[in-house]
């Protein structure tokens, strides 16, 4: 006797049964779908690149006077941070310049940035624009105008003169990190902490302060980094006696860098590193803490 087997049958065998194959994904096709990763990337690694050169070659013993080659691992440099002359002394200054700078340009850009963003007044339009000439102005223009201005009044050069300079280009860094920062609020949640009977001044130190402190914080670290390394202006506003780290490292670049150069670079990058670190967990923990 012959068994027939039906057509339904026969479809549900494996042998028979259509299985659907995912396309094939070539090398084309997978490098569109990654391009913007990738592309970003190569960005991080271009600019970090010169920054692990940096690291390396603080460790490193150079044989002459450069310390443009590898010679061999060294610890000498890190243990003797203040061997070269002069250096120690040009890091000191350049400390107290940018940290003074910081505090005055962070107090009084961010006062500016409140008032430019929170209030209308005449010549506000004005200001805006006079905010931005200090970042547009190119610094061989701003340093030359800054020593004419310093001579034709008998101002005597030297570190006040650079602070009064290095304050007056970061006050703009300052109020435009800080006005973008503020302008980005919800106003909704100062009128819910009026609405819960909080005067101006409780609304601004509970809610508004702490909403505007992550950006005040980093414009006080762009404020200071542009200090700490600002050269073309503080060349034009130093005196022969008032040597800033940069000052030092461009003085000492013809007859050769030391390797405390490269250590003093190190440790101002791990530094950097790690005040974004600490910043990005407090933001995170704070994030926790209000999804609770």
């Amino acid at each position: 006797m012959t068994a027939t087997v039906s057509p339904a049958t026969r479809a549900a065998r494996p042998a028979d049964r259509l299985v659907a194959r995912a396309p094939r994904r070539g090398p084309l096709r997978w490098l569109r779908e990654h391009i913007v990763p990738i592309a970003a990337g190569l960005a991080f690694v271009y600019m970090l690149l010169p920054n692990v050169i940096v690291v390396l070659f603080s460790f490193n013993n150079p044989t002459g006077r450069y310390n443009y080659t590898w010679n061999e691992f060294s610890l000498d440099a890190w243990l003797h941070p203040c061997a070269p002359s002069g250096m120690c002394s040009s890091l000191g200054l350049s400390l107290r310049i940018g940290l003074l700078a910081t505090l005055v340009s962070t107090i009084l850009g961010t006062l500016a940035a409140f008032a430019m963003a929170r209030h209308r007044y005449r010549g506000r339009a004005t200001s805006n624009v006079l905010v931005f000439l200090p970042m547009a102005t190119p610094e061989v223009v701003m340093g030359s105008s800054l020593l004419t201005l310093f001579v034709s009044s008998q101002v005597p050069l030297g570190a006040t003169t650079i602070l009064i300079a290095h304050i007056m280009f970061s006050i703009s860094f300052v109020i435009v990190t800080v006005k973008a920062r503020i302008a980005g609020l919800d106003p909704r949640l100062e009128q819910a902490a009026m609405d819960l009977y909080a005067n101006e001044r409780q609304t601004f130190l509970r809610v508004t302060f702490p909403l505007v402190a992550p950006g005040i914080l980093a414009a006080s670290m762009l404020a200071f980094a542009l200090s700490f390394d600002d050269y073309i202006i503080t060349n034009f506003t130093a005196s022969a006696s008032s040597i800033t780290f940069p000052m030092y490292v461009w003085g000492s670049a013809p007859r050769g860098t030391p390797v405390q150069v490269n250590v003093v670079g190190t440790v101002m990058f791990l530094l950097a590193l790690s005040a974004v670190g600490i910043g990005q967990l407090i933001g995170r923990r704070g994030r926790k803490r209000a999804a609770r």
